[in-house]
């Protein structure tokens, strides 16, 4: 729900984008009647407030593009009712006087489109075919970006370089005297000529990068001069990205040379900090080069649609490891038969597998545990300070609208109510980042949740970290900053991007592990022990939460899994309409927990426990349920894991080599892995015709995905802040 001062400068924002058109109406009358008065301050008005929302609320006059009155067309209006408006006041000679003006406009809109053809090519010479992160791609000839205003800001560049024709020709209105007029044209021609010589360098060999072909060439020869042994594949939408991140410091420890590949270019900067080298690869014909290079094995966190453009490759032997686990339906979806492995934490998956009848196999089901849990704290008993810390961590409401899904909607006012009427309790609160994406009355409810807190903060008091707590927060951020995040100019774009992002330096992983851990103790340091928080932002992460935590509220998700490792106690909230025998028959993952009503009946019984561990009859439960989801803690979680890369890796070697073997005794064989050669391989084993059993091979991409990939490289740039700050990507 929004807040009442973003309300009110959206309503601001109405009023100005009205405000407009009211002017151009008032324009008009000044023009023709002529109210040299109206006519001059409509034509100021009218321009200054398209100038405002091109900056603040560009998203309000796209609303004016789907009607056809974008922005060309409504300067093309302003400036040919100022034309209208001069014609008709006296004084002005139309023929000595207004016809030059009129041609200088022309000439000036004619620079303006060329302007805007050179846009368009250099920001297509700009756009390669892949972008790389934590590469060094010298090589292909990157350089920094042209102006953002010439390249990229259209509506802006039309307007601002009409600033001077309008100022100049409101001058001639008041004086009848047309030189002014003509030496704001002038003065504009000179903005759209200038601006279009200088983008126009752009395309010189000097500034321009390699064409798409030696491009992927020089892909192909990184690639084999890399040689990478294992990968992740990740392709997602905007708030996806952490399904990704949450494995890179698993990915980073493996055994050979890592990489990730994905498929948005939006999302390279989407993926956190990290040494690994990333490629994305939009295109699916440039995607199957991968098929002739040393990766062998892919990971998949998540499932997408473009997930099966990849799996044609059949030298790539493909896991599925998901990005957590729970006994929600998600988490056995039948997209999964599609991978050759399904790696799982512990037995409970297996058999969720098994259960779900989905055309798993069991023997292609792999236990490797979870190993990035490793930095969750173990069970010490009950609360040392003063206040119990409570931890509520609901997930999102889901996409099949089921009332279990979530907790926020029919119980989460209530559970946070009876927490904060309990004196000694501190609540940590931090909702799922999606919460509200789907169902609009989660989103209701996380606000009102988030309002609940503050104002119980606001009725609390004691003593505060001095202000040295504070700085070096600030501190710590800075040096996490300086290590996560690269520093872009606000014309950079992707080229300049994987200029800055090139190969890191030694030691930087490291640094960064150091840094984030010294933040996090900063970050808790910085406030009292008695404050309840809301946290919502990625950092801190949920780990961190884990180990400030003496007690879990959540619902039946993978948070619940990974806080299991810590045998903490945990309370799981039931808002499926089940009793509480079929809930904890139903989701083995809350076989150990509290379970709390849609009431929060069960709160103040949960506290107790927490607070008494003698009284706590779900220890023995809980470490039986831990070992039963997260598998044995002996060999550890990462060794495994490990383990299992290396053997899916050595499958695919074996099949390259059976490969080789029968293309050698096949003479007339084509490469390995074409979809026509594996028919004719499958119609020799029939002793049928090839041309009978062959399928059409499928085109390597669709006129739409080419369509697609051309327009998020001319449009897909991410937003600059509106107070002109730079802009800053994690490196």
């Amino acid at each position: 729900m929004p807040s009442a001062g973003f309300a009110n400068r959206r309503a601001l924002k109405l009023v100005a984008l009205f405000a407009m058109l009211i002017a151009f109406v008032a324009q008009l009358v000044g023009a023709l009647l002529p109210v040299v008065p109206l006519f001059i301050a409509a034509s100021v008005v009218n321009l200054g407030l398209d100038l405002y929302l091109q900056h603040k609320q560009p998203g309000l006059l796209s609303l004016l593009g789907k009607i056809r009155l974008d922005i060309t067309v409504r300067q093309l209006i302003r400036d040919m009712l100022i034309l209208v408006g001069l014609l008709h006041i006296e004084g002005i000679n139309p023929l000595k006087e207004q016809a030059p003006l009129t041609i200088g406009l022309l000439v000036f809109y004619v620079a303006h489109f060329a302007c805007q053809a050179a846009a368009v090519m250099v920001r297509r010479t700009r756009t390669l075919p892949f972008l790389t992160r934590n590469v060094d791609a010298s090589a292909l000839r990157l350089t920094k970006a042209p102006p953002r205003l010439l390249a990229r800001q259209t509506g802006r560049r039309l307007l601002r370089f009409s600033v001077p024709t309008t100022l100049g020709m409101m001058a001639t209105a008041i004086t009848r005297d047309a030189l002014w007029g003509g030496v704001g044209v002038i003065v504009s021609l000179v903005l759209a000529v200038g601006g279009t010589v200088y983008l126009a360098t752009w395309l010189l060999p000097k500034k321009r990068a390699v064409n798409e072909q030696r491009a992927l060439e020089w892909l192909d020869n990184w690639l084999a001069e890399y040689q990478p042994t294992v990968g992740m594949y990740f392709s997602g939408g905007t708030t996806s990205a952490y399904q990704a991140n949450m494995w890179l410091s698993t990915l980073a420890e493996l055994e050979g040379k890592p990489i990730i590949v994905l498929r948005e270019r939006f999302m390279v900067q989407k993926i956190d900090a990290t040494d690994i080298p990333i490629v994305c690869i939009p295109k699916v014909a440039n995607l199957m080069r991968l098929e002739h290079s040393a990766l062998k094995v892919l990971l998949h966190p998540a499932n997408s649609g473009k997930t099966s453009q990849i799996l044609r490759i059949p030298s790539i032997k493909h896991a599925f490891i998901n990005h957590g686990e729970s006994d929600k339906l998600s988490s056995c979806n039948p997209y999964a038969k599609a991978y050759d492995e399904v790696w799982v934490a512990g037995p409970a998956a297996r058999d969720r597998y098994q259960l779900a009848d989905i055309g798993v196999e069991d023997k292609d089901v792999v236990e490797v545990g979870r190993p990035q849990l490793a930095p969750i704290k173990a069970y010490e008993g009950a609360p040392k300070g003063e206040y119990t810390t409570v931890l509520y961590a609901p997930t999102w409401e889901g996409w099949d609208g089921n009332p279990g899904n979530t907790s926020v909607i029919l119980a989460g006012e209530n559970i946070v109510r009876e927490l904060l009427a309990d004196p000694k309790v501190r609540l940590l609160y931090k909702p799922h980042p999606m919460t509200g994406s789907v169902d609009p009355r989660a989103g209701a409810a996380n606000s009102r949740i988030q309002a609940m807190i503050a104002e119980a903060n606001a009725k609390r008091s004691g003593a505060r970290p001095g202000p040295e707590a504070a700085a070096a927060l600030e501190a710590r951020a800075a040096d996490l900053a300086a290590l996560t995040t690269s520093g872009f100019r606000r014309s950079a774009d992707e080229m300049e991007r994987m200029l800055v992002q090139g190969a890191p330096e030694e030691g930087r992983a490291a640094a960064v592990a150091a840094a984030t851990a010294a933040w996090e103790e900063a970050y808790w340091a910085s406030f009292p022990e008695w404050e309840h928080l809301i946290i919502t932002t990625s950092r801190p992460a949920i780990f961190a939460c884990f180990n400030q935590a003496d007690v879990l509220i959540s619902d039946v998700s993978s948070v619940v899994s990974d806080y299991l490792s810590s045998e903490k106690p945990y309370a799981v909230a039931n808002t499926s309409g089940m009793t509480e025998d079929e809930f904890r028959t139903n989701f083995p993952t809350v076989r150990a927990a509290t379970i709390l009503t849609p009431e929060a009946d069960g709160v103040a019984g949960l506290l107790e426990t927490v607070r008494n561990p003698e009284r706590d009859t779900l220890v023995q439960a809980r470490r039986e349920l831990k070992e039963h989801l997260l598998g044995p803690s002996d060999p550890p979680s990462l060794a495994r894991f490990d383990a299992a890369a290396l053997a899916l890796r050595a499958e695919a070697e074996e099949r390259r080599i059976r490969m080789e073997a029968r293309l050698a005794g096949v003479p007339g064989q084509r490469e390995e892995g074409t979809e026509a050669n594996e028919a004719q391989e499958a119609a020799e084993e029939m002793e049928l015709d090839p041309a009978e059993s062959a399928d059409p091979v499928e085109p390597a991409t669709e006129p739409a995905e080419a369509a697609e990939a051309a327009d998020a490289a001319e449009t897909g740039e991410p937003p600059v802040a509106a107070d002109g700050s730079e802009a800053r990507a994690r490196v």
